[in-house]
C-alpha cells in the first residue's frame, strides 16, 4: 500500500467529481436545501393546519338529556360549541371526520345535581384527529366551569367560601435548560438527516466510480495504470468518503443557517433567545460537533458498502437497482431511534444506525454518554473497518470486476 499513490488517485477522482453535475448536486446542493425546505414546510404547514383547526368552531352532538334542559341550554349558548342535530349514525359520522365529537348527558343529569347525586356525562371522539381533539378540550373546558359553577352556587347556598373545595392552585414550571428542551422536541430529526444524507451523498459517488468505469470502458485502462489495486480502491473509497462527509457537514451548516435565520424572523436576535421565546428549539453547540464526530465511522461504513455493492454491477443503472432499496435498511433503524420509549443502553449501543441515532438524540439534548459514546464509535469503527477489508477484497476478484 503507497500513500502517494492513494492521494494520486483520490485526487484525480475528486477532479473529475468535481466537474460532475450530478455529483455536485448530490453532495453540495441536496444537503443545503433538504434541511431548510423540510423545517420551512414542516412548520409552514403543521402552523396552518393547527391554527386552521384552533380557529373552527367544532360541531358537536348532544346525546341524551331530554329531560336536562339546563344543561343543554348551556352547551347550546357556549359560542366555542356548534350543536347539531342528533342522528342515529353519530358513531359513522365521528369517524369519517364530519362530526368533531358527540356528548352523551344521563338521565335525569339536572335532577341528580339539584339532589346532589354524582352523574356521568361522556364524551365520544376520534383519538388522534386533531381537530376532534380540540372539540374535547372546548367540552371538557365547558363541563369543567359548569361544575365549578355548580359546586360555588351550592356553597353559596349554604353560607360557605367558594375557596373552600380549592384551596390551592397548581402550576408547572419548566426546570430544564433550552438545549434539552430542543433536543426533546427534535432531536431524534437530527440524526435521521445526518444518516440518510451521508447514505444519499456518498450513493452516487460510489456508483460512478465502480458500475461508470464499467459502463464508460474505462475500468480496465485504470487497472493497467503500475498502481496496486489496493490503492486503486482506497484512492476511490477516499472519494466516496469525502461525498458522504461532505453532505454531512453542509447539512450541518444548512441547519445552523436555517435556526439563525429563523431565529431573527421571529424576532429573537439570538438563537438562544428564539429557543426561549418561540417555537424553535434549541440545540446544544457541543453536542451537533459530537454528532457530526459520531457519523465519521458511519460515513466509512456507508462508503465502504455502497462501493461493494456498487462493484458487482455492470452499469449505474444496475447499481442503482441495487443500492436503492438498500435504504430501508438505514431508514428502519434510524426511525427506531425516533421511537418513544427506546432508550440508549450497552446492548443497543452495538447496533449499527440505530445507536449513532440514539446517542445523537442525546447529544444535542446537551447529555454525554462518554462511556457509550466510546462503546459506539468503537463498535462502528470496526464495521466500517470489516466493510473497507471486504470492499479492497472483492476488488482483488476477476470475476467481479469484469463480470458479464
Amino acid at each position: 500500500m503507497n500513500g502517494q499513490n492513494i492521494l494520486t488517485v483520490y485526487g484525480k477522482e475528486l477532479r473529475d467529481s468535481l466537474r460532475d453535475r450530478r455529483t455536485l448536486i448530490s453532495m453540495i446542493v441536496i444537503p443545503m436545501l433538504m434541511i431548510p425546505g423540510i423545517m420551512a414546510v414542516a412548520v409552514g404547514v403543521s402552523t396552518k393546519m393547527i391554527n386552521k383547526a384552533r380557529g373552527e368552531v367544532p360541531t358537536v352532538m348532544v346525546l341524551g338529556g331530554d329531560d336536562s334542559p339546563v344543561l343543554r341550554a348551556a352547551l347550546a349558548a357556549d359560542p366555542k360549541l356548534h350543536l347539531v342535530r342528533t342522528a342515529a349514525n353519530w358513531r359513522q359520522q365521528i369517524s369519517d371526520k364530519q362530526l368533531r365529537a358527540a356528548v352523551e348527558i344521563p338521565a335525569g343529569f339536572d335532577a341528580a345535581l339539584d339532589r346532589g347525586t354524582p352523574a356521568e356525562v361522556k364524551i365520544y371522539n376520534y383519538d388522534g384527529e386533531l381537530r376532534s381533539g380540540f372539540a374535547v378540550g372546548e367540552l371538557r373546558n365547558f363541563l369543567n366551569d359548569y361544575r365549578e359553577k355548580t359546586v360555588t352556587t351550592r356553597l353559596v347556598g349554604r353560607g360557605l367560601p367558594a375557596a373552600l373545595v380549592k384551596p390551592f392552585e397548581v402550576k408547572t414550571q419548566n426546570v430544564a435548560p433550552p438545549e434539552k428542551v430542543g433536543g426533546n422536541m427534535i432531536g431524534g430529526l437530527i440524526p435521521y438527516l445526518f444518516i440518510l444524507l451521508c447514505y444519499t451523498g456518498a450513493m452516487y459517488s460510489a456508483m460512478d466510480l465502480t458500475a461508470g468505469e464499467k459502463e464508460r470502458g474505462t475500468m480496465e485502462t485504470i487497472l493497467c495504470s503500475p498502481v496496486a489495486r489496493t490503492d486503486l480502491v482506497l484512492g476511490k473509497f477516499l472519494m466516496v468518503l469525502t461525498a458522504s462527509l461532505t453532505a454531512a457537514l453542509i447539512s450541518m451548516i444548512s441547519m445552523g443557517i436555517t435556526f439563525v435565520v429563523g431565529g431573527i424572523l421571529m424576532g429573537a436576535p439570538r438563537m438562544t433567545a428564539a429557543a426561549k421565546a418561540g417555537p424553535l428549539p434549541m440545540l446544544d453547540p457541543a453536542g451537533l460537533l459530537l454528532v457530526l464526530a459520531m457519523v465519521l465511522p458511519v460515513a466509512v461504513l456507508f462508503s465502504a458498502v455502497l462501493l461493494a455493492v456498487s462493484l458487482f454491477a455492470k452499469s449505474i443503472k444496475e447499481a442503482s437497482s441495487y443500492v436503492s432499496p438498500m435504504i430501508i435498511l438505514i431508514i428502519i433503524p434510524a426511525m427506531m431511534g425516533l421511537m418513544p420509549g427506546v432508550e440508549l443502553n450497552a446492548r443497543l449501543a452495538l447496533v449499527p444506525i440505530l445507536n449513532i441515532a440514539l446517542v445523537s438524540k442525546e447529544l444535542v439534548s446537551g447529555v454525554f454518554h462518554w462511556q457509550y459514546l466510546a462503546l459506539i464509535f468503537g463498535s462502528t469503527c470496526i464495521y466500517a473497518a470489516a466493510a473497507l477489508a471486504f470492499c479492497v477484497h472483492l476488488f482483488n476478484r476477476e470475476e467481479v470486476l469484469f463480470r458479464t
